[in-house]
């Protein structure tokens, strides 16, 4: 059966919760659209029977005729949400209902208030005409009612509130991959120091052995393979570290990187040419967990030898900056970083190498960001001339 990366393969449950976003949003406009229109024109049915009763009502024949209470009370009196002003064939307001004029107002600015609101509804609708006969007609102005107004809107809340889900649904799952990963590497780290002690424990009593007959072991031999095995259980115990919160100490910053980057020195190609300078005080201190700050230089360096093919030149400097920080830049002569993986280079499981987890890198922004407080990020770049890394470390 043919494995599936859940890390670089796309997620088929995000695909279907995003489609069936859409779906539902799609849907509920076009649904809210269609009941809108039917709405729209239940009012002007409405309107236009508000129009037809004023008729009547003015009508000094039906007025004679009979009684007008069906008129006043059941028709006129049921508007009671659509806004509607009446203008009589003088051009006067004469009527109008379900609009709120501030009490405060005199007959003056109300008139002028109301005219202002006829013309704002006539760029909603154009006026109804109320005919009267003998060529004498009137105007309703109207505009859509607060129902209306407020069912306008909604498929906008609507997309609003599925945009918000959509983004937490999003969260939620990138939020569930790492902590996936980080029981992965967890897991992984934890079992990689388990099963080293054991043959790290025969080593050393092999060492124990070599050093009991110097006759026949050449002691710088030894001392050589005591540093791998010291190196092995420095290993360990970062591995074992992984998960838990680090202790941080005090610690001489130049001291570390230098004393790192001889033993570094001694095992990578010959070939590369690798300084360290620094502009630092002698005994500037930074709290930092020794073990995994080393691990973080570890792993910048090789992907630098890497880079170069093991031919080069690796160049770390420490500087100070304001705010009591403290910046390592480490520099190599390789092959640079593209603009399209500059953002990937700290992706868990990029890698441009055939070999490897692509892990390395970050591990160590994790180290640094997270358990020192720092930051560790790609300076300056550039193809076929090298990469300059730089981690910042503050004081605190």
């Amino acid at each position: 059966m043919k494995s599936f990366d859940i890390y670089n393969q796309n997620n088929i449950l995000k695909i279907i919760v995003a489609l069936n976003l859409l779906l539902v949003g799609t849907g509920s406009v076009l649904y809210t659209n269609r009941l809108i229109t039917k709405l729209e024109a239940r009012e002007e049915q409405y309107v236009q029977l508000y129009a037809r009763s004023i008729a009547y009502l003015v009508d000094t024949n039906h007025v004679d005729a009979g009684d007008l209470t069906f008129v006043t009370s059941e028709i006129l009196e049921a508007n009671s949400t659509i806004p509607a002003i009446y203008m009589d064939p003088d051009g006067q307001i004469a009527m109008q209902r379900n609009i709120e004029v501030p009490a405060e107002y005199t007959p003056e600015e109300t008139e002028k208030f109301l005219r202002q609101k006829t013309v704002d509804m006539k760029k909603k609708h154009a006026p109804l005409v109320v005919d009267m006969g003998n060529g004498v007609r009137g105007l309703v102005y109207y505009t859509n009612s607060n129902l209306l107004r407020q069912l306008t809107y909604f498929p906008y809340v609507l997309l609003m509130i599925l945009a918000a889900l959509s983004v937490l649904a999003y969260l939620a799952f990138s939020s569930s991959r790492r902590a996936e990963q980080n029981r992965v590497w967890v897991g992984l780290a934890k079992e990689t120091a388990h099963q080293l002690g054991t043959p790290m424990s025969s080593l050393m009593a092999w060492v124990e052995y070599m050093r009991s007959d110097p006759d026949q072991f050449d002691g710088s031999i030894t001392n050589e393979i005591e540093k791998d095995v010291q190196r092995l259980e420095t290993i360990t115990a970062r591995f074992s570290s992984i998960g838990s919160v680090p202790t941080l100490k005090e610690e001489n910053v130049n001291e570390v990187v230098r004393q790192f980057t001889d033993y570094l020195g001694r095992r990578i190609s010959t070939k590369v040419k690798m300084s360290v300078t620094s502009q630092l005080p002698p005994n500037h201190m930074v709290r930092i967990n020794k073990l995994l700050f080393e691990w973080v230089i570890e792993n910048i360096c090789k992907n630098a030898v890497d880079a170069m093919k093991g031919v080069g030149e690796l160049r770390l400097n420490m500087v100070p900056l304001p705010h009591e920080e403290v910046a390592i830049d480490i520099t190599d002569t390789g092959k640079g970083i593209s603009k399209a993986n500059m953002q990937k280079v700290f992706s868990p499981g990029f890698s441009t190498k055939k070999r490897g987890w692509g892990l390395g890198l970050t591990l160590a922004k994790r180290i640094v960001e997270e358990y020192h407080n720092g930051r560790l990020y790609v300076k300056s770049s550039e193809v076929g001339k090298g990469t300059t890394f730089r981690i910042i470390l503050n004081k605190k």
